[in-house]
This record gives structure tokens, C-alpha cells and sequence, in this order.
């Protein structure tokens, strides 16, 4: 591991500089996070990647004053144990953005200017999911709004529907139904007005509405002697069905 920080890697430089094309903050914060790396990997391997990843970016900047083996160690393990939840992509792009969004480095780089530019990344970073939280709840509340709309015009129509429905236990179910064809289909065709149709349909929905009659119900003393009866008749298929056949 001290090697690896201490000794310029160009085939490593250019590895990250193909994993860095095109790569955006959606793209990073998709990708595996560094515990899912440690778990995966192991504590002293997720180090060293980022060892890698940060010699790369020294050995980038053509100035005479860089951090040195330790100081590239020490970050690394920080950012393994600070960044727990952010992907490795993450630090690669926070870098990449330090190298090309014109950062002046003066001649020198410290550790302390590395931690300021990554910290910086994270805090867009922070400031770009929360805007697309912000974008998906609203484009949610869009289509639930455009839903309720649609809900809305449909209702009248089902409930309509729903309200033409005919009991199929009428005594006049057919007759009504094809009453009611006749009517939707003149009302297709033009025959009738809306408000003519409307009104044969109401004529219709209201002949389906069969009034409860008191009177055709037994009274309770009839009730029990009907129970009763159906029990002895019940009793005595069960006993002929019992009695053994000669």
C-alpha cells in the first residue's frame, strides 16, 4: 500500500481517466458505496483503491509541491471511513471536477485543499438530489392531479353505467334490458335528444327499483312453523336415506 501511493501508476491514471469519461453525479451516485465496496472487498483493498485513485490525481497537477506517500494514505483512509455511503465514482468525479473546473493550485497542493474540493463536490452533490427529489415529487403530484382529473370525467360515466345495470333476479330483466337497447341505440343514431334518452333511461332505472312488501313476508309464528316443517322433511329424507337397503 505505501508503494502504491508513492510510486506514479500511468497505467492506473489512464484506467480512471476511462472510467471518468462521461460520468455524471446521477451516474455516481448509483454505483456501489464504499461500505458495500469494504464488505465486499475487504477494509485494506477499499484503501488501496482509493490510494490509486488519489495518486492519480496528484500525479495529474504539474506542481512542484504535493502531498507525499502519507499524506495520500492518511486521506485515503478518512475518505473510506467518512464517505461510508458515497460510491468510488463519487471521489473520481470530485476530482475530475477539481482538475477541469479551473481550481488554482499556486504551485503547491496540500491535503487540506484536497479534503476542501471533495467536501465541495458532496455539497453539490447534496444540492443536485435534492433538486431531483424536489422534480420527481412534483412530476408525482402532476400525474396524481392529471389521474384525478381523468377519475373525475370517468365517474359520471361509470356511475351512469352502474345506475343502467338491471337486477338480474327481475321479473322483467329482459324486457327492460331490451327497453333499454332500444333506447341507447336511437340515442346512437340520433333519434332521440340527449334529454329524451336521459329521460326514457330514468323511466327505465326507476321500473328496476322493486319496493320491499311487508305482506308477502310470514309472520314470525308462520316463519317458525315453516322452519319446522322443512326440519321434519329434512329428518326424514335422513332417515330414509339411514335405513339399510334388504
Amino acid at each position: 500500500m505505501r508503494e502504491l501511493a508513492a510510486t506514479p501508476c500511468p497505467e492506473a491514471r489512464a484506467l480512471l481517466a476511462e472510467v471518468s469519461v462521461g460520468l455524471t453525479v446521477a451516474q455516481a451516485a448509483a454505483a456501489p458505496k464504499l461500505f458495500q465496496l469494504r464488505h465486499r472487498l475487504g477494509e485494506t483493498v477499499l484503501v488501496k483503491l482509493l490510494v490509486v485513485v488519489l495518486r492519480a490525481f496528484v500525479d495529474s497537477l504539474r506542481v512542484p509541491d504535493k502531498p507525499d506517500a502519507a499524506d495520500i494514505l492518511e486521506l485515503a483512509d478518512n475518505l473510506a471511513h467518512t464517505y461510508t455511503h458515497d460510491s468510488l465514482k463519487d471521489i473520481i468525479l470530485a476530482l475530475k471536477e477539481a482538475r477541469t473546473s479551473g481550481t488554482k493550485f499556486y504551485q503547491s497542493l496540500d491535503v487540506s485543499t484536497l479534503y476542501r474540493l471533495i467536501q465541495e463536490y458532496f455539497t453539490r452533490k447534496a444540492a443536485y438530489l435534492e433538486n431531483r427529489h424536489l422534480d420527481q415529487k412534483a412530476a408525482g403530484a402532476g400525474q396524481q392531479a392529471q389521474d384525478v382529473r381523468l377519475l373525475g370525467e370517468a365517474a359520471p360515466r361509470m356511475l351512469d353505467n352502474v345506475a343502467q345495470q338491471i337486477p338480474p333476479g327481475h321479473p322483467n330483466a329482459e324486457t327492460l334490458r331490451t327497453a333499454l337497447t332500444i333506447t341507447n341505440g336511437k340515442a346512437r343514431r340520433g333519434l332521440l335528444t340527449p334529454e329524451e334518452a336521459q329521460a326514457q333511461r330514468a323511466n327505465i332505472r326507476k321500473a328496476t327499483q322493486r319496493k320491499p312488501r311487508p305482506d308477502w313476508q310470514p309472520s314470525p309464528v308462520a316463519q317458525r312453523r315453516i322452519d319446522q316443517r322443512n326440519r321434519a322433511e329434512d329428518r326424514a329424507i335422513l332417515e330414509k336415506y339411514r335405513r339399510p337397503t334388504p
